[in-house]
């Protein structure tokens, strides 16, 4: 009885699998961490000259495969001068400045939950301005800044099936490697060689 060649993978072809998914992968996440920086300065540098924050991905031969978009910056209020802001409060709301005597020496600080309050209240009006809710009085508070708290970032969205094409996004791209299409654009370093036609045979010697 002949012993039937085995189909199931072996331990061998798993870790060949591991080497080449690993090698792979860092050709990936190295390519990627390039591209978004490129398309990061580029949306920026749009958003900069038209306002636009979008861009949409397409393929070589013209099919849109997705959409990236520029998630903007969040801005909040931020205390520059701790001693310009403590003597602000120490003089406006005198029941928010906190004064503790310890041995040899005395601090002065504003009570966390009513700073937190108000630099909440100077993020959401976009100005380092504090309106007295008993007088009506509004304060430009020194010491206190509205700076940037988080970077521009990016979002990619890829395009769903529809009746005109059954492909969503992701699948398209996909389609496209496989024919070779992107090879040459996504990571040329692992494009395959292309091939040479086999060199002809001599004529026969007559």
């Amino acid at each position: 009885m002949t012993e039937q060649p085995t189909t199931e993978p072996t331990v061998r072809d798993a870790v060949t699998k591991l080497a080449a998914l690993g090698a792979l992968l860092e050709e990936v996440k190295e390519a990627y961490a390039d591209a978004r920086t490129d398309v990061q300065h580029a949306l920026n540098e749009q958003h900069k000259a038209s306002g636009a924050s979008q861009l949409d991905a397409m393929l070589p031969g013209g099919v849109k495969v997705g959409t990236v978009s520029r998630t903007g910056g969040e801005k909040a209020a931020r205390i520059v001068d701790v001693d310009a802001f403590t003597a602000w409060v120490r003089d406006t709301f005198p029941s928010e400045h906190v004064v503790e005597i310890v041995p040899m020496q005395v601090r002065t600080s504003v009570r966390p939950a009513w700073s937190a309050q108000a630099l909440a209240e100077m993020t959401a009006t976009d100005a380092p301005r504090y309106v007295d809710k008993a007088t009506g009085v509004v304060h430009d508070v020194p010491g206190v800044e509205i700076r940037p708290s988080k970077a521009a970032g990016m979002r990619m969205s890829y395009t769903r099936q529809s009746k005109k094409n059954p492909l969503d996004g992701r699948e398209l791209v996909a389609e496209a490697w496989r024919s070779g299409a992107l090879a040459a654009h996504v990571l040329p370093v692992l494009a395959p060689a292309k091939r040479t036609a086999p060199p002809a045979e001599d004529a026969p010697a007559t």
